[in-house]
C-alpha cells in the first residue's frame, strides 16, 4: 500500500473504539455484519427503466448471503418479459454483491436488484424479526390461485369515464353501474384458477363459468363490458 509524503511523515495516533459495525436485524437475531456470508433476508422491491416506461418486482430470499429464491414480476415491456427469464437463471446461486454487480438484462430489473441490495443489507427485510427468516418458495405467496401475479389494470377518460380491464380477483367481464351511472361492482372470471382447472381435467366452458364471481353492487344493476362498451 502506498502512502502521500505528507501521510509519511506524520506521526501516528493510537485508534481508540474498535466496536465494529452495528447490527442489523436479521431473521430474528442481531446480526453484525463483517461480510457477504452474514446476510440474510426475505425482501420485495421495485426497479424502473431509464425512460421509466416499464417496472420489476423482485422478491429475493438470501440465507448466507446466496440467493436461494427469486420471484421476477415485470409490467409494462414486452421485452421485459424475457429478460425476466434470463434474470430467473441468472440469480440464484449468486451472491447479493455477485448479483448486484451482473448485467440482469433489463433496466428495471437491474434498479430492483439495486433497491433491493440496500434493504437487505440494512436489515430492512420483510423477515428482520421472523426467527430462521422464510422457508425456500415463500414467494410464491405472493402469487394468486394458479400462481398468477395479482395485477391491477385500469383505463379511464375524461370524456367517457372509467373501465375497469383486471383486478386481483381476476379478468373483468362487466362493470355494473348504478342509477347515478357510476361504478358500483363488477364481475370476473379468477383466470389462474380456471387454466389450473383445465389443466387437471375439468371441461374448459365448466371451468370458466365455476369461476365466475362478482364484487360489490353487481345484481339489479346495468353491466356494461368494458373492453367493448
Amino acid at each position: 500500500m502506498n502512502y502521500s509524503h505528507e501521510v509519511e511523515r506524520m506521526c501516528p495516533i493510537a485508534k481508540g473504539p474498535h466496536h465494529g459495525p452495528a447490527p442489523i436485524p436479521e431473521e430474528g437475531k442481531w446480526v453484525k455484519a463483517y461480510q457477504i456470508s452474514d446476510i440474510s433476508g426475505l425482501t420485495h422491491g421495485v426497479g424502473w427503466c431509464a425512460p421509466q416506461q416499464g417496472t420489476c418486482k423482485l422478491t429475493l430470499n438470501v440465507k448466507e448471503g446466496i440467493i436461494q429464491e427469486a420471484l421476477v414480476e415485470t409490467l409494462g415491456c414486452s421485452g421485459m418479459t424475457h429478460s425476466a427469464a434470463m434474470a430467473g437463471e441468472i440469480l440464484p446461486g449468486k451472491t447479493i454483491l455477485e448479483a448486484l454487480n451482473t448485467d440482469l438484462v433489463c433496466d428495471a430489473i437491474n434498479v430492483a436488484m439495486r433497491e433491493l441490495f440496500l434493504q437487505i443489507v440494512y436489515g430492512r427485510t420483510q423477515t428482520a424479526f421472523s426467527e430462521d427468516g422464510l422457508p425456500i418458495g415463500a414467494g410464491l405467496e405472493d402469487l394468486g390461485k394458479g400462481l398468477r401475479s395479482q395485477v391491477g389494470t385500469i383505463f379511464s377518460t375524461k370524456e367517457k369515464g372509467v373501465r375497469y380491464l383486471e383486478m386481483a380477483e381476476g379478468y373483468i367481464l362487466k362493470i355494473a353501474v348504478d342509477e347515478n351511472n357510476e361504478v358500483c361492482g363488477y364481475q370476473f372470471v379468477r383466470l389462474g384458477k380456471m387454466l389450473e382447472d383445465i389443466r387437471h381435467g375439468k371441461d374448459p366452458k365448466e371451468a370458466y363459468e365455476n369461476n365466475i364471481g362478482t364484487y360489490g353492487r353487481f345484481e339489479g344493476y346495468k353491466h356494461i363490458d368494458p373492453r367493448e362498451e
